[in-house]
């Protein structure tokens, strides 16, 4: 980053622009045109209702949580008639309610891939196999900001019409960049629709991305840094991008589960109980512990951050634990050892052993590392 230095408009900055986008179709998973935004997730998320939408249309989300209520502000700020599929914080939505709110004149579904604040996964795929086979005219927006490089996902094979990165996620770099594929029913969408748009109007990122550039001015040292992070995830893959895209997942499949068994074992209760999310793990506090206290004493004995329940209905109430980007074995023993000592010193729950964390995520990795060697035999 801190040598990105060149100038935009220039043959070797086109350069580095082509190749960061070629990566990130890889990273996608997708042969999709790809775009980059100088914004965070959210942008792209705006992005996706101002161009896919036109005042009055009527739209569908998928709410589960804190980040699916922001589609719901979000198209309803756009002039959509917004209808909502809902599910309990800590639960994912059914299938089934989705399609009873389907119907043919619904534009459009946004939904995540995995709702952060509660550590729940969709089943984006059983929802894109029924939209399509149903309501083959409704597009699909996947917000998969935590989703990529957490979840093994397939975009064109699924029939996602619009699914959305961002930066500070899974690919490591610090916030600033949100990125999206878009698929060809959601290009000829765009030509159809009213709603406005000037900064977040895709078709002129694609216009200028056919020549390497950006509409507008890039945000270069993360775009350099995004290259930088795409040759780390390529080595993870002994020079493959695409090997190493599954091995970040896989790697993140296995700490979460690492964390789940270390809280089960510590005598703690997750938030969701099934459909677990691979991006964070979502932890009810003890009986008793605000998980604000919990938080605070990661940071001030061990200098180490996880993040309290978001909104009124659950801060103070859970924590969650992340596996976003390369969280290794090591990382993941030290931050359940580092809990252990902050539940004895908090005296709750009561009655376990120091080291029956641990040991459930020892037992998980070990069964993985095992698995790990039968494939390559």
């Amino acid at each position: 980053m801190a040598s990105a230095d060149i100038h935009h408009r220039t043959a070797d900055f086109r350069a580095l622009y082509t190749r960061v986008l070629a990566d990130l179709k890889t990273f996608i998973n997708t042969k999709n045109d790809v775009l980059i935004l100088a914004a965070s997730g959210t942008g792209a998320m705006e992005a996706s209702v101002a161009n896919l939408t036109s005042p009055g249309d009527k739209v569908l989300t998928v709410t589960a949580g804190k980040f699916g209520e922001r589609w719901k502000a979000l198209a309803q700020a756009y002039g959509c008639k917004v209808e909502s599929v809902t599910a309990e914080y800590g639960s994912t939505v059914p299938l089934e309610s989705i399609r009873a709110k389907l119907s043919p004149d619904v534009k459009v579904v946004y939904t995540q891939a995995t709702e952060t604040s509660t550590g729940v996964r969709h089943d984006v795929k059983a929802m894109a196999q029924m939209q399509h086979r149903d309501f083959p005219n409704t597009l699909l927006v996947v917000d998969a900001i935590t989703g990529l490089g957490t979840t093994h996902l397939e975009p064109d094979a699924w029939g996602i019409d619009v699914i959305i990165g961002g930066s500070q996620k899974a690919v490591m770099i610090p916030p600033g960049l949100a990125f999206l594929a878009v698929s060809e029913r959601a290009w000829k969408r765009m030509d159809e629709t009213t709603n406005p748009r000037f900064y977040f109007d895709l078709r002129k990122e694609r216009k200028n991305a056919a020549k390497g550039e950006s509409a507008y001015t890039p945000a270069i040292a993360l775009i350099a840094a995004l290259g930088a992070a795409f040759d780390f995830i390529r080595g993870m893959g002994n020079g493959d991008l695409a090997a190493g895209r599954i091995a970040l997942v896989n790697n993140a499949e296995m700490c979460a589960e690492m964390t789940r068994e270390a809280a089960l074992a510590l005598g703690m209760e997750l938030f969701s109980q099934s459909n677990h999310s691979a991006a964070v793990t979502a932890i009810k506090s003890p009986e008793g512990v605000d998980s604000s206290k919990i938080v605070k004493q990661f940071r001030d004995e061990f200098g180490a951050v996880i993040s309290n329940g978001q909104g009124d209905e659950m801060k103070g109430k859970i924590f969650r634990m992340a596996h976003l980007g390369y969280f290794d074995y090591l990382d993941t023993i030290a931050t359940i050892a580092a809990l252990e000592q902050i539940l004895a010193a908090l005296g709750k729950p009561k009655h376990f052993e120091f080291g029956s964390g641990v040991r459930a995520a020892q037992t998980v990795y070990a069964r993985h590392a095992a698995q790990g060697r039968q494939a390559k035999a």
